[in-house]
């Protein structure tokens, strides 16, 4: 779908990485006992409320007596890690089993880093690709973004049951499409610009093909996808928009580099309004303010916000009760000073361009 431009000379280094193992049905939480027995003997379970709620008693079962389950608080803060690492220390575990969503998957994640533990995870929602990658992203009690930690590999197993994920409110399912669409585009910026991907290297032509795949089913299989989520069901196109938004937009940011939609997050997080939205519906408007900026013409614009209108994903800010221009100004200055990937553009990005971008979405 994107033009991927590449310069004749190029023979920077290349990675791409992703988890040891991926598992994906209506049955998949079959898998987890053997699947974490094979990598520890005392499992950690950080769970969120609401998913121990829903299946609490069924990963009990799988994991047997040796396991300890701890409750994720809310919020992924280094404090938080810190409590439920010592808690892990001190039940002795030797492996980790993520379950809830991206904020309780990317905690556990923390506590995998500070065991230096093998790691399962186990999403209960599919709203954005955290489960496949190295990234977790901390927030302070505030809930302002404060730092990005990286583990030293993926995940070894991440285990998504979608008879669970079909289970989850919609919106839930929406955000996770609003995450995956983007990806097509910030890997052409990234790889145009010469930027790097989150292994500090070039993307591969594998990124690539993988972030326009992932565009392609989400765009013929969201609706259909979403509307099986409303049924509580798990059909074909369900199954291909969760493998889209879960693995193959994983794969795509962190071998293939990001680029405008989601350095705005960095700013989002500074006005309120729009900060308590989920990352998927913040990486939605992130993702038109970029095409903006790449002056796409008016009919490719207005076809993908019909597809947003159509799942449910933001168009601009009026969805956020916005209409201020003092909060793009905050929001320029904040992604401008502190996102690491916003330069990964062309043609090369400036305050002025970008503050432009973000107008237009005032409307």
């Amino acid at each position: 779908m994107q033009d991927h431009t590449h310069e004749e000379d190029d023979v920077s280094l290349r990675a791409f990485g992703g988890p040891h193992l991926y598992l994906q049905g209506p049955d998949a939480l079959n898998e987890l006992g053997p699947r974490v027995a094979a990598l520890g003997r005392r499992p950690f379970v950080v769970a969120d409320g609401v998913a121990a709620g829903l299946i609490g008693p069924r990963i009990r079962a799988a994991l047997g007596l040796e396991a300890t389950f701890a409750t994720f608080g809310g919020e992924c803060t280094a404090g938080e890690i810190d409590r439920l690492a010592a808690a892990a220390r001190e039940a002795g575990a030797d492996v980790v089993v993520g379950l809830g969503g991206g904020k309780a998957i990317d905690t556990a994640k923390g506590v995998r880093m500070a065991l230096a533990a093998p790691l399962v995870i186990v999403p209960s929602i599919a709203s954005n690709d955290s489960p496949t990658s190295r990234l977790a992203v901390l927030y302070t009690d505030d809930h302002v973004l404060a730092e990005v930690r990286l583990m030293a590999t993926n995940p070894d197993v991440v285990l998504v049951d979608t008879s669970i994920i079909a289970r989850a409110p919609a919106r839930f399912f929406a955000a996770g499409i609003g995450d995956a669409l983007s990806k097509a585009f910030e890997v052409a910026q990234c790889a145009r610009s010469g930027g790097l991907n989150f292994f500090k290297a070039s993307p591969t032509e594998l990124a690539l093909a993988i972030a326009d795949r992932c565009y392609a089913i989400v765009r013929a299989d969201g609706v259909a996808a979403l509307e099986a989520v409303k049924r509580r069901s798990s059909d074909a196109s369900m199954e291909r928009v969760v493998e889209a938004t879960v693995l193959l937009s994983g794969l795509a940011f962190e071998s293939g580099g990001l680029s405008i939609a989601h350095s705005l997050t960095r700013g989002f997080s500074a006005v309120p309004q729009v900060a308590r939205a989920l990352h998927g519906e913040q990486v939605a408007l992130g993702l038109l303010a970029q095409l903006v900026a790449e002056e796409r013409e008016a009919a490719f614009l207005q076809d993908l916000r019909n597809f947003y209108a159509a799942v449910g994903l933001p168009t601009s800010f009026s969805a956020f009760g916005i209409g201020d221009p003092e909060a793009v100004r905050t929001i320029v200055d904040v992604t401008w000073r502190t996102a690491p990937y916003i330069r990964n553009f062309t043609p090369t990005l400036t305050p002025e361009r970008l503050t432009k971008a973000l107008m237009s979405l005032l409307a």
